[in-house]
């Protein structure tokens, strides 16, 4: 695992709690919507990145 792809699943990781913390505050779905993409984006290009595909 490379230093790169453990930043990216930790971010993803934290702006999933964030996620979740937007829904309980009953926030503009709008918002949980645009955070929910970067979330996934986030750990999609973290776990593609990992060196166990090789």
């Amino acid at each position: 695992m490379t230093g790169l792809s453990s930043i990216l699943i930790v971010v993803g990781l934290f702006l999933l709690g964030g996620i979740y913390s937007f829904v309980k505050q009953q926030m503009p779905k709008s918002l949980i919507v645009l955070l929910s993409i970067g979330a996934a984006m986030c750990l999609v290009a973290g776990v593609m990145r990992l060196e166990v595909w090789n």
